[in-house]
């Protein structure tokens, strides 16, 4: 179903008025009601849907359903459903008030900030509204004014009339004066602090609560500054794009739109009556209704006379992702453009031992702080991306189980929206630095890839089509898992004859401590110092290239079992490239050179078929980050 028509949720606050019921066609019973949410998955007032299969679900219920495909590809960068829509009937004057910014509101009220836009729909003559100062206060002034209820003195009075468009943005101080009905559209958020309330009282009988200390915080305290023209649109933000669709019914009868994959629509009738049409769906629609287009519904169109508002969320200009890559000493937090640049980079101590809690949320404020060092506004960052060692439950961002900083069963995409405000997205470390390097490293611009990281253990990646595979299960592809020796060498997992247990760094060292104690004679015990305990696989590639026979033999068994683990993959994933990372992959030709012989010896149809490059992996430490942050 491409169109719903949404049924709005209520709210009787004092200052209210009955003209959405008498005018709007509201179905509402009670004496007051100030504000119709038309458009909204607030917990505090979700709209819900009139018509289909989903009827008297609200709208986010749907959502969840069928998926956040339905609200577009330009809704991915919001953690939350992003606006709220909303018609206002202000009988008497509403309170004066400011919104906090997102980073404020989420760290002093678990939601986003709030910056919003107003169309008069109609209003008394005569009738005006509060809109930022006069001219720029000092906070000490601005705190005694409220205090001496001597704050209207200073602000800026706008008279309105029909048709007006006013933006406001987070910390403009306003309110809206009384005999005023707007259309409101605005973030999905319900912050609001009161500064001044004409010593009104609730329906508890008491002077309703100001909120001096947070509005002191967050009020800019000048002049409102013009925006730039948001022409050919009435508003348009990060947040939102506003159009306005007019219909005289005689010359203009009709007007077409298309509900792209980018976005849905949303339409609220102002004025008028006719009919909405898309694909085989058709509905009546009057003055007051609104209705819900999914994205991807296609052309729809329009008929009969009417004024409404289309809103839609637009692309995100500049955008910058967080990749973040937890390592068992550090956490490293990169930003990464659209071009794929990590722009800034930082690192904290991972400090495994303390509470998974405390590493988040350290892991969230240095990620805004890192925001925040380079000039770049929260609004601009589309998401996050976590490697994280272990295993993990990708679609829902859970670490399962990570032994390397002892974590089991911890929500961290949840935990770590709580300091960042944008959608979290966590995977294996592995896997991330297989798709940094697909993206930006050796094998940008291939879209089949598989990656082995050769350090204390084999970390692998799969990418296939573009994206990290990790089957249909939780766990992920474990390729250095795959035995390759029946009845080998112990493996860390529990098995035997694993190719972590003979391609790891660790593996090798393992192999030359033998030989050192059944040939103390060998070039490699020399390069040592007799240290056995300190791993030094480099020392065993010199000493081979020197001509040492023990370590020769080291060298080639190596290239033989990470060969034979290699030539499996090849034959069971056919990727366009091979990647190797880790310490030991800066051997460069000396490793791989006899291991790409072998593949066009040995691979499954030889050279009848297509035998991709081993090669090394280039981004080092950076492909983690950058990986990360293309998961978003």
């Amino acid at each position: 179903m491409g169109i719903l028509q949404l049924v709005p949720s209520f709210k009787d606050y004092i200052w209210g008025g009955h003209r959405l019921v008498e005018e709007y066609h509201k179905q509402y019973d009670g004496d007051v009601l100030a504000e119709s949410w038309e458009l909204s998955c607030h917990p505090d007032g979700p709209s819900r849907i009139q018509n289909g299969p989903y009827a008297g679900k609200t709208l986010a219920e749907y959502i969840a359903a069928e998926g956040k495909g339905v609200l577009g590809e330009n809704c991915r960068r919001f953690r939350d459903f992003p606006i709220m829509i909303k018609l206002i009937d202000a009988r008497d004057n509403l309170s004066i008030q400011v919104h906090p910014d997102n980073q404020y509101a989420l760290k002093n009220e678990g939601q986003y900030g709030k910056t919003e836009m107003w169309v008069i729909c109609d209003c008394k003559e005569g009738a005006f509204l509060y809109y930022g100062f006069q001219k720029e206060i000092s906070l000490e002034e601005f705190e005694r004014r409220i205090a001496e209820d001597t704050l209207l003195e200073v602000l800026n009075a706008v008279p309105v009339h029909k048709g007006d468009v006013f933006f406001i943005e987070a910390g403009t101080i306003h309110a809206i004066g009384k005999d005023i009905v707007i259309a409101e559209i605005q973030q999905n958020s319900n912050v609001t602090y009161r500064v001044y309330d004409y010593g009104r009282v609730g329906k508890d009988g008491k002077r309703r609560e100001l909120h001096v200390a947070k509005a002191l915080d967050v009020t800019n305290r000048g002049p409102v500054v013009k925006r730039e023209n948001s022409g050919p649109h009435v508003a348009s933000c990060d947040y939102f794009v506003v159009d306005k669709l007019s219909l005289d019914g005689d010359g203009t009868k009709s007007q077409k739109g298309f509900a792209g994959t980018d976005s849905f629509v949303s339409i609220l009738f102002l004025e008028g009556s006719g009919l909405l049409h898309c694909g085989r769906e058709t509905f009546a629609y009057r003055k007051g209704d609104s209705f819900f287009l999914t994205a991807g519904s296609g052309e729809y169109e329009v008929r009969g006379c009417c004024e409404a508002l289309v809103t839609t969320i637009g692309p995100q200009e500049d955008p910058v992702r967080v990749g973040i890559d937890v390592g068992g000493t550090a956490v490293k937090i990169g930003l990464v453009d659209a071009e794929q640049n990590l722009i800034a980079q930082t690192s904290i101590p991972t400090g495994a031992e303390r509470d998974w809690k405390n590493m988040i949320k350290d892991i969230g404020e240095g990620s805004v702080a890192l925001l925040q060092e380079q000039g770049i506004p929260i609004v601009r960052c589309v998401g996050a991306g976590v490697g994280m060692p272990g295993t993990i439950d990708r679609e829902n961002g859970v670490v399962i189980y990570s032994n390397n900083i002892r974590w089991e069963n911890v929500p961290l995409a949840s935990e770590l929206g709580k300091y960042l405000p944008v959608p979290v997205y966590v995977a294996n470390d592995a896997d991330c630095a297989a798709l940094g390097e697909a993206v930006a490293g050796a094998a940008k611009g291939e879209k089949d890839v598989i990656m082995l990281t050769l350090g204390t253990g084999v970390g692998g990646g799969v990418i296939l089509d573009g994206r990290i595979f990790t089957g249909k299960m939780v766990g992920g592809c474990e390729i250095g898992h795959m035995v390759i020796v029946e009845d080998g060498e112990p493996c860390t997992c529990g098995r035997k004859g694993c190719l972590e247990a003979y391609a790891s760094a660790t593996a090798l060292w393992r192999d030359g401590v033998r030989a050192m104690k059944e040939h103390p004679e060998t070039l490699l015990w020399k390069k040592c110092g007799g240290d056995l305990e300190q791993p030094r696989v480099e020392l065993i590639f010199e000493a081979a290239k020197e001509g040492d026979p023990v370590c020769t033999a080291l060298v080639e068994n190596y290239r033989k079992k990470l060969g034979t683990g290699i030539i499996n993959l090849v034959n069971i994933f056919r990727p366009k490239k091979i990647l190797v990372g880790g310490g030991v992959s800066r051997q460069g030709a000396y490793l791989f050179d006899p291991i790409n012989q072998r593949l066009q010896e040995e691979c499954y149809g030889r050279e009848k078929g297509q035998i991709p490059e081993v090669a090394e992996a280039t981004l080092g430490n950076n492909a983690g980050m950058i990986g990360a942050a293309n998961l978003v």
